[in-house]
């Protein structure tokens, strides 16, 4: 392998065009002002302080930027799986506590290595099992229960964690008269500023403004002593390196949410990178190599104290539109995050955590999407429909990792019942056709889950199931195999029962497009063996 695939930033740095400069500096300081915000609003999404959601966002992004071959992706902390975080780590542990983080600090690794492992065996494939009704059901789910998990900040009142979507609305209802007006009232203030700025000026970076006016109004009205919750001090300085504490009975604990996290990141970057790749011809995604980069972002961010991170959507769009050509752009925001733990930390100590709670909402909610439902219920796409629904509903009442498994489940039954029950076409040409012609057209594999179906098909077709006239005046059958993939050895017994059951009615058969396994002469297309029957005819 060439050092380049390995090392993919060998492939952009060497040759750097210095028109790509200014561009690079506005994303890299446009993302690394976000970060700001985001990192530690999603640190306490997934129960962590808020400094590491800005470690999160340091050490991986250095990592990704040399690794990955996506030169705008923003890797770091994100929603989804700081909530997944949460849901794995909580029901070992209390929420920020010294067990609770060293366990999220090891999940961070066990992640990257399950990342690296499946990219080196590439196994990048792996993540085609999510299909986009699964993908669009747990997103939606996952956002709503993301949304609603910030209800505790929002109305300043201590809700019991829960990643049940019931458990967290009766706790809020049961709460409504503990409500702190300061809090509610800072929270939606903020959303309405994000959700009014986003629509007038999309350039201003929205967060920060709250963040900002969040701090300068409890400070200057004192609110902390009215019950307004603040994040207090932030430690200052960069993370120690400190390898974590590799204990079996923990890692067996998560292995099962860290598989599940590793699909979950590497389907949100492959996707987040190929929707912005589509406006960018001089690189290449690999999928692998991917992996990889992801794998050693997490690995790296471990021992540097940092929770599970991935691309996220709204950064790598903003670097995107402001600009960014290459990963010079992560590293320079990268540095933001340093030049900000080294200096800015203690600015942040009167920022409200209803503040951080209103980014967190604004910025989840418009995950839910009742378009995809929409199209897949007008559409006539039932079953998808119908996966799509039961991965919502089961991420909403047993559990985040239940639904998506649920619904991979589900998809899967879907795909084998399509290949076990398929479709079979009549009298399918684009010429005319004559009588007592009958072409059958089986779309797809013959094998051994659907041979029965093929004979009981072809039995009830070639028996008197057929009108008396159309039974009469049948003397040709054209089998049309040009959708057929494959015959594995008990649909060639199929086969063959069918061509004996042509023989035994004195129906002559005539095939097209068999597979090339299939030592058989056939017509190149229905077409073709309709000429052949007619010249057989005349003759």
């Amino acid at each position: 392998m060439k050092l380049k695939g390995i090392l993919p930033i060998l492939d952009w740095l060497p040759n750097y065009n210095k028109k790509h400069l200014k561009g690079d500096i506005s994303a890299g300081l446009t993302v690394g002002i976000m970060l700001i915000p985001q990192g530690m609003a999603y640190a306490m999404l997934a129960g962590m302080p808020p400094i590491y959601g800005l470690y999160a966002a340091l050490i991986p992004q250095f990592v990704y930027a040399i690794l990955g071959t996506s030169r705008q992706l923003g890797v770091g902390p994100v929603a989804m799986d700081s909530l997944l975080v949460a849901v794995a780590v909580s029901q070992f542990a209390q929420a920020e506590s010294d067990q609770y983080i060293a366990l999220v600090i090891l999940l961070a690794m066990i992640v990257g290595g399950i990342q690296l492992l499946m990219g080196f065996l590439r196994l990048g494939f792996l993540v085609n099992f999510l299909s986009h009704p699964v993908i669009s059901g747990f997103t939606s789910a996952a956002a709503l229960l993301i949304g609603f998990s910030q209800l505790k900040y929002l109305m300043g009142v201590d809700l019991e964690r829960s990643q049940f979507l019931h458990e967290i609305l009766w706790s809020a209802f049961q709460n409504i008269g503990n409500i702190n007006p300061y809090a509610m009232l800072i929270g939606l203030l903020g959303m309405g500023i994000i959700i009014s700025l986003k629509k007038r000026k999309s350039s201003i970076p929205a967060p920060l403004v709250v963040v900002v006016l969040g701090i300068i109004g409890v400070w200057s009205f004192g609110l902390d002593a009215q019950g307004v919750a603040i994040v207090k001090t932030i430690p200052k300085g960069l993370p120690s390196p400190s390898f974590p504490i590799l204990d079996w009975n923990s890692i067996q604990q998560l292995m099962g949410s860290a598989f599940t996290l590793a699909l979950v990141g590497f389907m949100e970057a492959i996707a987040i990178s190929k929707a912005i790749h589509v406006r960018h011809n001089d690189y290449k995604i690999v999928p692998n190599q991917e992996l990889i980069a992801l794998g050693m972002a997490n690995i790296m961010g471990a021992i540097f104290q940092s929770f599970p991170t991935t691309g996220g959507f709204s950064r790598s769009a903003v670097n995107d539109q402001a600009g960014a050509k290459t990963n010079l752009a992560a590293l320079i925001s990268a540095t933001f995050i340093v030049v900000t733990l080294l200096f800015l930390t203690p600015l942040f100590y009167y920022l409200p955590k209803a503040v951080l709670a209103s980014i967190i909402m604004v910025a989840v909610f418009k995950l839910v999407s009742v378009e995809d439902a929409r199209l897949l219920w007008e559409g006539n796409q039932k079953r998808d429909f119908a996966i799509l629904m039961v991965t919502f509903v089961a991420t909403l009442t047993i559990g985040i990792q239940k639904g998506i498994l649920l619904g991979v489940i589900f998809s899967i039954i879907n795909m084998l019942y399509d290949t076990m029950y398929p479709h079979i076409t009549l009298n399918q040409s684009s010429t005319p056709l004559p009588s007592g012609i009958l072409i059958i057209r089986f779309e797809e594999q013959l094998y051994f889950a659907n041979s029965a179906y093929f004979r009981e098909k072809m039995e009830a077709l070639l028996n008197p199931a057929l009108d008396a006239k159309q039974q009469n005046d049948l003397t040709h059958i054209i089998f049309d195999a040009s959708s057929i993939p494959r015959i594995d050895s008990t649909g060639q017994k199929a086969l063959d029962y069918f061509i004996h059951t042509c023989q035994n009615k004195n129906y002559q058969l005539s095939f097209v497009g068999l597979p090339a396994q299939m030592d058989c002469s056939c017509f190149e297309s229905t077409e073709e063996a309709i000429k052949g029957i007619q010249a057989q005819t005349i003759v």
